[in-house]
């Protein structure tokens, strides 16, 4: 049985600017690899609400899960949680768990749970919190969409909360050969393989170090021993080091 698909949608002007660096998608990629999810396509899109629906509809409807990071703090140009209702065509209003939490938080801090703040409790109907141990602010689930905070260290927490919650499948292994030759030299024997091993994924990234060029040639799939039997072949046609 195949293992499940997932997306990620990366919301915000800043990613798209340059001004942010998205770190999500990478520790994302991560974590549903160990859990057998298979990450299959990534879109960044503008705080722009026509823009995040008609992706994340795209999306939602091609992938067993979409997270999404990013819109959905205080701020007006926060608005991921508007754009998940309307394409859910649900309406959004502050909920009474979402808020009891930010109460208790804000209170802790000795701080207003004003209206910005308030903001961040507006959940749609029928959607399930995501823990935020960090700054109490809840994600949340709603149907197959996880929403997520753009906060690296926070989008990290909740997805700690998250993934006891997904099924996942058979985790994806990896092997890599490091050989000091160019792509050019290994493509030919490297595409032979591949087709002899036609159950897993072959790769080649390619570098320089002290001005030699060099390859990485990583093996993926789900079954250790033929991994195994592709790494002895690779190493015997190029020689090289594991990584």
């Amino acid at each position: 049985m195949p293992n499940p698909t997932a997306a990620i949608l990366v919301i915000g002007d800043e990613i798209l600017s340059g001004r942010t660096r998205d770190a999500n998608m990478h520790y994302l990629a991560g974590e549903l690899t160990r859990i057998g999810i298979d990450l299959k396509e990534v879109r960044i899109v503008a705080d722009h609400h026509p823009a995040i629906v008609a992706a994340l509809n795209a999306l939602r409807s091609t992938h067993d899960h979409v997270f999404t990071s990013g819109g959905i703090g205080p701020t007006h140009d926060d608005i991921t949680a508007d754009a998940v209702a309307a394409a859910f065509g649900l309406p959004l209003a502050v909920r009474a768990d979402a808020r009891a939490v930010l109460q208790a938080h804000y209170d802790r801090m000795g701080t207003e749970l004003n209206e910005a703040r308030l903001r961040m409790a507006r959940i749609p109907p029928g959607a399930t919190l995501i823990d935020n141990p960090i700054s109490a602010a809840p994600g949340f689930t709603l149907g197959n969409v996880h929403v997520m905070a753009g906060v690296p260290a926070i989008f990290q927490a909740m997805l700690a909360a998250l993934l006891p919650r997904l099924s996942g499948g058979t985790p994806v292994l990896s092997q890599t050969l490091t050989v000091m030759r160019g792509e050019g030299a290994v493509a030919a024997p490297l595409s032979a393989l591949a087709d002899e091993f036609s159950d897993l994924s072959f790769g080649s990234y390619p570098f320089t170090r002290d001005g030699a060029y060099g390859t990485n040639l990583v093996v993926r799939g789900q079954d250790a021993r033929r991994l195994d039997q592709a790494m002895l072949r690779l190493a015997a046609l190029f020689g090289g080091q594991p990584a």
